[in-house]
């Protein structure tokens, strides 16, 4: 397929340029003008369009959090027996069918990071994946991106009548089962590939190693500036990744989260403040994290905010005045960064998948229409 003289909005350069893109196998093989196409390859023309990569969500509960008019007790999102679950997998929930997804892509979001709720003080690896497939190990980009764990009251409200009703206490579950996790890691490593060696097989342990080992992060809910010092403090103790997720309080401590060098999601954003730490959610939070220097992405939370609204939670951005360059890259390559799929979505650069969509305005107008969106250089919406 090629691409014909569209207005190219890559997410690298600050100004867009008119070229052609050649894509071939699902990648995009060559970006310059007048590319020609060969003997039964498909032209769009694009003259007059504008041209984006692929949106990316960094943070959402998309299609486990139940099909769209299930309700909540189809949602696989938390599992509610133990707060400490990090050998849960968001890869065993993931329904391709949910029609979130459909709504998604015809949106221009085209890569999520989806995975466990926030109910759990640990709760299991998140899942990058394009919106499109029938299955989801066909669909995944990375299957386990980064270990969920939380801070603040929705572990203390879930788990407050089994002995969790403090941030303290939060805190300190989180320290006792790294800890552990590390004295795992560490008989591993001592036995030196001898498996009679190896300590007791213990499933929970087991996967925390790739955090442990510096593989993954940390993916820490913290909406309150007291519970992202502490998030912060337990990733310095424990010598591990980390990246904070909804950061609602960060607008009051940028300086700090700049100097921490964390990559932070901002949001959900646009939606009521339903609990006693969203009470300073604004849209200052992203405007000013951004101009401190910190590496951020928007995120809807989906289905907290439906995942076809990313591109107008960045508009929103803009209007409190965030850079509209910093805003495109806070849902397309920061995301990619932050999830640690940059290699292969998040801009228009040779070499990375042809996930692109074409539109007739800017993504950040709400009467801009979608015209088309590919991902992995198939046209599915």
């Amino acid at each position: 397929m090629v691409i014909k003289n569209g207005l190219i909005n890559n997410a690298v350069d600050r100004e867009a340029f008119v070229a052609d893109i050649k894509i071939e196998n699902g990648k995009i093989k060559e970006i310059g003008k007048e590319l020609s196409a060969a003997l039964g390859e498909e032209v769009i023309d694009a003259s007059g369009k504008y041209i984006y990569p692929g949106f990316v969500e960094a943070h959402c509960h998309i299609a486990i959090s139940g099909r769209a008019g299930q309700g909540k007790n189809a949602s696989d999102v938390n599992e509610h027996t133990d707060p400490l679950t990090p050998h849960m997998r968001a890869i065993d929930a993931v329904d391709p069918y949910d029609r979130n997804l459909e709504k998604a892509r015809a949106a221009g979001v085209t890569t999520v990071c989806t995975g466990p709720g926030s109910s759990n003080a640990i709760g299991g690896t998140f899942i990058a994946m394009k919106t499109v497939g029938r299955c989801v190990d066909d669909m995944a980009i990375k299957t386990d991106v980064a270990m969920k764990c939380a801070f603040g009251e929705n572990v203390r409200n879930r788990y407050a009548s089994k002995n969790v009703s403090t941030r303290m206490a939060i805190a300190a579950l989180i320290r006792d089962i790294l800890t552990k996790a590390k004295r795992y890691k560490n008989a591993i490593d001592a036995a030196d590939g001898d498996e009679s060696k190896f300590p007791s097989f213990d499933a929970k342990l087991h996967a925390l190693l790739p955090v442990m080992r510096g593989e993954i992060p940390l993916k820490a809910h913290a909406h309150q500036a007291n519970d992202i010092f502490t998030a912060i403090r337990i990733a310095k103790e424990f010598g591990v990744k980390m990246t904070i997720e909804h950061v609602t309080e960060g607008h009051l401590i940028a300086d700090e989260l700049k100097e921490a060098g964390l990559p932070l999601a901002i949001g959900p954003t646009l939606c009521n403040g339903a609990k006693y730490e969203l009470k300073n959610k604004t849209w200052e939070t992203p405007v000013a994290l951004s101009k401190a220097g910190c590496h951020v992405c928007i995120v809807t939370d989906s289905p907290v905010i439906s995942q076809d609204n990313l591109p107008i939670c960045a508009a929103y951005a803009i209007k409190a005045g965030m850079d509209p360059f910093e805003a495109l890259k806070a849902i397309t390559i920061y995301a990619a960064e932050h999830i640690g799929v940059e290699d292969r979505v998040g801009s228009i650069e040779v070499g990375k998948d042809a996930d692109i969509i074409i539109t007739d305005g800017s993504p950040f107008e709400i009467s801009t229409i979608v015209e088309k969106v590919l991902i992995d250089g198939k046209v599915v919406s």
